[in-house]
């Protein structure tokens, strides 16, 4: 089974490939059956000043050998939007 960080780092290399967005920050992980599920943040639109970006998460599957099982994206957002729990 992979590593949570390598499972991370392959997440990051395959929404970078598929979108062609840079990736900002993995924001979660979770161990699967399979492998690991990861959300990976990306700048989806860069706009100046950059607290103006357009972020997204997109949800990624990962599998054992760190090959991309399925991915979509969850949501957009601006930046500076604070999330209230």
């Amino acid at each position: 089974m992979l590593s949570a960080s390598k499972a991370a780092a392959m997440a990051v290399e395959h929404v970078t490939a598929m979108t062609g967005r840079r990736a900002e920050s993995v924001v979660g992980m979770e161990r699967t059956e399979e492998g690991w599920r990861v959300k990976v943040e990306v700048v989806e639109t860069h706009r100046i000043p950059d607290s103006a970006d357009i972020l997204a998460v997109y949800d990624t599957e990962v599998d054992a050998e760190g090959e991309l099982v399925s991915y979509r994206r969850a949501g957009r957002y601006s930046r500076g939007r604070v999330e209230r729990n």
